[in-house]
């Protein structure tokens, strides 16, 4: 049952998050040790515990990057899922501050047909992707939820080549009612997404300023109706830079625990966005929380330690430099190649085709990785990383807490290895150039000797077999 107002009231407590902060930076060094230890245990941590992390001192780093790693190692091995963003329209009714289609700013708005959508696919997929987030803006007459979940019907059923299909969608769309999340449960969507932004009330009324997402406690309780609705994998995020980056790390957690209590689940994945460039949106003077670069990677391993079998993502908006860092404090998810407005897969092939610049499009933010899908994914091969396209927990019913439950209990590894390998060969057969290609079916050779079960290795190495033989593809366990 949707808890009401007064009870969410009970687990966002401002207070009470800065005085944990305000605690926490006062625990002694023993005590900062006997937690890193305990998180190396995957034991979890308390708020309290939580706090210590992010407020200890910088000479403790070391050490939680060390711990960072090896929980990541130990639960999701080398592997790194890929994703690719896809904006299908940019109206929005929405005074967000921070954004570029804030509703006051004037540009040409743009939705696309499911003509276009289809195009976008086709696009998406030649670069190897079997999985995207589809981002929407906020408006009830020009981007209804049906034409969501028409969206949602067009890329399933979009197929580009022999194994050019999207296989899971995450929706990434303005908090909504409980029917309209047993929509998109009935139409196949992946997980929920969406980013609190901030869990600092007075600072999110500054931030947003007009429209329904002006609600802060409709928009924080958007989980609640989600689960009501039968969406049991949600992904979280907090857009750091609005407000004390510590306090958004800590908040997102006592989030997720009251997510758990109540419906036995909690995030399934956190994204990390920090604050970009964007149309209309001046950085220089409005926004001094955006963490450095190390209280950056500071948080992100904090949250890994927090919430070990949660996944973490990182988007374009941070550096190659950037990424790479990250993937050592824990991040499991990143996109590749992304396109960051309404129709910009086809403006780019326009673009690399006849050199025409679409000078009206316009980006939701300026991205920081601009390398190819190709050179990204053989980055990843070269520092002996597993780029997965796998979405075989979804398709296999291996949800919400029946997800978490294989991942406790060391399980998922047995299956998630052998399944990237099956669509990381996918990859290099169908869409690698040659020189990835070559150092991609080196390393799936190394891994495969690497599968635990001799039942799954012998069998995840015959339809490695099968896909370079060009026999079949979507195997999976």
């Amino acid at each position: 049952m949707l808890i009401d107002t007064l009870e969410i009231e009970e687990f966002i407590r401002p207070a009470e998050i800065e005085t944990l902060l305000e605690e926490a930076a006062d625990t002694p060094d023993s005590e900062i040790e006997a937690i890193l230890e305990k998180a190396s245990r995957f034991a979890g941590l308390s708020h309290l515990e939580v706090a210590s992390l992010l407020k200890m001192d910088d000479k403790h780093l070391p050490r939680l990057f060390q711990v960072a790693r090896r929980i990541k190692e130990e639960i999701y091995g080398n592997r790194i899922v890929m994703f690719a963003p896809l904006y299908v329209s940019d109206y929005c009714v929405n005074r967000c501050a921070y954004c570029a289609y804030n509703d006051c700013h004037s540009f040409v708005r743009r939705k696309l047909t499911q003509e276009q959508v289809r195009e976008e696919i086709i696009e998406i997929v030649g670069m190897g992707h079997k999985r995207i987030a589809l981002e929407a803006g906020e408006d009830d007459d020009n981007c209804p939820i049906d034409y969501i979940l028409d969206c949602l019907r067009t890329i399933y059923q979009t197929q580009a080549d022999l194994s050019g299909e999207i296989r899971r969608v995450n929706v990434n769309i303005a908090a909504t009612t409980v029917e309209n999340y047993q929509k998109l449960k009935d139409v196949g969507i992946g997980t929920y997404i969406l980013f609190q932004e901030t869990y600092h009330q007075p600072t999110y009324e500054k931030y947003h300023l007009n429209g329904p997402k002006k609600d802060y406690w409709y928009h924080t309780t958007a989980f609640d109706r989600a689960m009501e609705g039968g969406i049991d994998d949600v992904g979280a995020g907090a857009l750091f830079g609005l407000y004390d980056p510590y306090f958004e790390a800590l908040a997102m957690m006592i989030h997720n625990e009251h997510l758990e209590k109540t419906y036995g689940v909690g995030f399934h994945t956190i994204s990390v966005p920090r604050i970009r460039p964007a149309e209309g949106v001046d950085l220089s003077t409005v926004y001094p929380n955006i963490p450095d670069d190390e209280k950056f990677k500071k948080i992100v391993a904090v949250l890994r330690l927090a919430v070990p079998y949660t996944g973490i993502i990182i988007s374009t908006r941070e550096s190659a430099a950037m990424r790479k860092d990250l993937l050592d404090c824990g991040v499991t998810q990143m996109s590749a190649c992304s396109a960051v407005g309404v129709g910009g897969y086809m403006a780019e092939k326009r673009r690399r085709e006849t050199g025409e610049i679409d000078p009206t499009l316009t980006a939701q933010f300026a991205k920081n990785d601009e390398r190819s899908a190709d050179e990204i994914i053989g980055w990843l091969i070269e520092e002996g990383l597993v780029p997965s396209w796998c979405t075989a927990c979804y398709r296999s019913g291996r949800t919400g807490d029946r997800f978490m439950a294989l991942a406790k209990s060391g399980e998922i590894k047995n299956v998630c290895h052998p399944n990237a390998l099956m669509t990381l060969s996918e990859y290099l057969e169908d869409y690698a150039s040659p020189e990835v290609k070559k150092l991609g079916y080196a390393l799936v050779d190394r891994e495969l000797e690497k599968v635990a079960r001799v039942e799954h290795r012998e069998k995840a190495r015959n339809n490695v077999q099968l896909i370079r033989n060009g026999k079949t593809r979507d195997l999976y366990f």
